[in-house]
């Protein structure tokens, strides 16, 4: 069957009830062909995400009509290797205290001059080059906790749970890219990187669709061995002790208004 998650803006809910609403949507759903697999509260902004297998997003619209009557603002198509690439391990909650964010940060990163590099070293040395490159990203990986979504060829997106892991990585991978012995046949790797965070719908009909453009976008914005972040992430709180250059307006292509953009100067120290 079909997977479709939701989103249900309802300021001032609380965990549980949240809890009591997903245990009333199970207690209904098979009447309605629906099978709900878990959900997702964000009590910041009073939002709730449900992930459901059913035939058609109407049944699911159904059913918390039925159970609660909080329909969803709005529900999507997802593919289940999404799901589990953005969100982690889908498993049912075991009650209101076992509440985990949707909140998730995204890092894109892009090895400045690419082509160029390939051109002048040829391919067999430049792939030596890009798997030392891919090693050093994919150990500031393990360490905090990064998943890769996929590999663009010359750079990697990646999804955190946390933003203070996503910025802590990315610091970490450009002390290692600068630490590395240069030689003619090793040149200077510089790389760029973009984060940006948000809520798996954002009314735009993708899971992080906005939250996957921006990161794309401000890491494209970026210098070699620069880290851009959108706001979103700057001033989230688990970014507190990160220090931030000046933000700036900056005009984005797919953005219709500036977005605001701050450089990473470093970590808590």
């Amino acid at each position: 069957m079909p997977l479709f998650m939701d989103r249900h803006d309802l300021p001032g809910v609380t965990p549980e009830d949240a809890a009591r609403a997903h245990t009333a949507d199970v207690a209904v759903a098979g009447r309605y062909g629906v099978e709900f697999l878990s959900y997702w509260f964000d009590g910041a902004v009073g939002s709730v995400f449900c992930l459901a297998r059913a035939q058609t997003p109407d049944a699911v619209q159904a059913v918390h009509a039925e159970s609660h009557g909080m329909v969803a603002n709005e529900v999507i198509p997802v593919s289940e290797p999404d799901v589990v690439r953005f969100l982690g391990e889908v498993h049912e909650p075991v009650d209101a205290s076992e509440q985990e964010s949707p909140f998730r940060a995204i890092l894109f990163t892009d090895i400045e001059g690419s082509t160029a590099l390939l051109n002048r070293l040829g391919e067999a040395a430049y792939m030596v080059v890009l798997t030392e490159h891919d090693l050093i990203l994919c150990r500031a990986l393990a360490t905090w906790r990064g998943r890769e979504v996929k590999h663009t060829g010359d750079g990697l997106m990646v999804v955190f749970d946390r933003v203070d892991e996503s910025l802590s990585c990315a610091l970490m991978a450009q002390a290692a890219l600068a630490a590395r012995p240069v030689s003619g046949a090793s040149p200077e790797l510089r790389v760029r990187m973009g984060i940006a965070a948000g809520e798996p719908v954002s009314h735009d009909r993708d899971l992080f669709g906005q939250a996957v453009h921006l990161a794309a976008r401000v890491c494209a914005a970026a210098a070699g061995g620069q880290i851009l972040v959108g706001d979103s992430v700057s001033r989230h709180p688990s970014a507190a002790g990160f220090r931030f250059g000046e933000p700036s307006a900056m005009g984005l292509k797919g953005f219709s208004e500036p977005v605001q953009v701050s450089a990473v100067l470093g970590g808590p120290s």
